[in-house]
Order: structure tokens, then sequence, then C-alpha cells
């Protein structure tokens, strides 16, 4: 899927060591840092979670820094600062399929390491800026084309061009019309720009819960239910409601033991 990210190719063009794994657990992956030294690695929110929720028995003291480069969905902030307590450096990054895999890099500036844990977590969230193969990333207005203010707050739909980007789907010319309509690939997340030019996504469009006239963002809830510490894994949805059109539902997985109230 995506070539590995491209990050084999790299890897071996800095004539580096490559340890692959036949299955992810926590345990073959702290068990391969601690064995091979590993610098680098990648993985979804889902892996990021394996290594926080690992049994004591399982868990390896890291003999250095482990870049983990986070993608595939938007890591809440709760689960970065929780890794990065853990010994390891998350790195952002974002794309898609149709823009070769990531495409977006959340690029680390100095300034940040004197952030306070939680709010470095926080701004660690974001997905950044485009790679310099990537000519350009917007949040856009679909149905104006124009961009939205770098407020941190307008809502708009995240935009790719260039050519990392695919010429189309395959037989599929109305698809591939619509995809570009603009002159611009339409991502279908939803998401802000900042002013330092950072993007952070806040939905997928079609996920997005409209309750009552307010657009409710699922990833902003379950980030918040993510700071809990009973909760092991959490996913919203849209859930019909007589008055208000539709309401969020939370399906909440808690942690072994754990027995709150409501």
């Amino acid at each position: 899927h995506c070539n590995g990210w491209c990050f084999t190719w790299s890897m071996s063009v800095i004539a580096g060591t490559h340890v692959c794994l036949r299955r992810v657990t926590a345990k073959n992956i702290f068990d391969a840092i601690a064995t091979h030294g590993v610098t680098h690695m990648g993985g979804a929110p889902t892996v990021m979670g394996f290594l926080i929720n690992a049994k004591e028995e399982e868990k390896k003291k890291l003999p250095n820094t482990v870049h983990f480069f986070a993608a595939a969905a938007p890591p809440p902030a709760a689960t970065i600062k929780r890794l990065e307590d853990q010994g390891f450096n998350v790195i952002h990054v974002y794309g898609l399929t149709e823009t070769y895999g990531p495409a977006a890099v959340n690029a680390w500036h100095d300034e940040g390491d004197d952030l306070e844990a939680d709010e470095r977590a926080r701004v660690k969230s974001r997905q950044g800026v485009n790679y310099p193969v990537l000519e350009g990333i917007s949040v856009r207005d679909p149905e104006t084309m124009e961009e939205v203010p770098r407020d941190g707050e307008t809502m708009g739909e995240v935009m790719f061009r260039g050519n990392v980007v695919m010429k189309g789907y395959l037989k599929n010319p109305k698809a591939s019309a619509e995809a570009f309509e603009g002159g611009w690939f339409h991502s279908g997340d939803l998401g802000v720009w900042h002013p330092d030019n950072y993007i952070q996504l806040k939905d997928r469009s079609k996920d997005i819960i409209i309750s009552g006239g307010e657009n409710i963002s699922s990833i902003e809830v379950e980030d918040v239910l993510f700071r809990h510490p009973d909760v092991l894994a959490a996913a919203v949805v849209a859930k019909p409601d007589e008055k208000w059109g539709e309401v969020p539902c939370a399906f909440i997985e808690l942690r072994e033991g754990a027995a709150p109230d409501e």
C-alpha cells in the first residue's frame, strides 16, 4: 500500500537497515527496537495504541529516541503525548493514496520544544505543510473554490495539486472530473488553516455531524474522550435524533479492569 510510504526506498538509498516484522504486536516492536536499535518506524494510531497499552512485561527501555511517523488517521493529541512520554518522537504525516501517500508533514520548529507537554501534543496533531515534491496544499470552500481564512477556525476542504497527485481514477472519468473540479484534487477531508500556514483536519466530509444546524467534528469529540485515563479506544458517529436531526454517539472500549461511572 503506497509502496510502504516510499520510506523503504529512502532507507535503501542511505544504506540503512530494514527491520521487518512478521506480525505487528507491541512485544515484537519493543523487541526489535531493543535488539536492533531501530531509529525510525511508521504506523497508524492503532499501532501507537499497541505501544502505549502494552503490558509492562512486553515493554523494553528504548536504547535511543525512536522517530515514529504517524499517518492513516489523525492521532489524538492524548495518544501523541502518551507515546512521547515513553521516549518516542512523533512526526505526523498526512496524505491519501491519490497523493502517493503522505504528501504533508507537521514539520517541527525548535520553539515548539518549549511548549507545555499537552500543548505540544496538540500542535503535533496538526497535519502540517506540503512536502517539497508537492506543488501545493490548500483549504478551500468546495463550492466557491476560494481559500478559507488562515484563522484556525474557518472550515473548508483540504485540496492538493502537483505532479505526485494521481492523474485520475481508472476508467472512471466522471469521478475524476468531480475529484479535480476547479483544478485541485478534492480530498474529502475537512480542516482549518492556522495562521502559521499549518493545516489541521477536523473530519471527513461524510463523517461530520450536523446537529441542529451546528457542525460537530467527530475527531474533536474523540480527542476529548481519549484524554480519559480509562478509555482505550473511542469512535464517534452520528445518531438520528428527533429534535436535532442527529447527535454524536460514542462507542468506547475501556482499559482492562476499568469501571468508570457514566
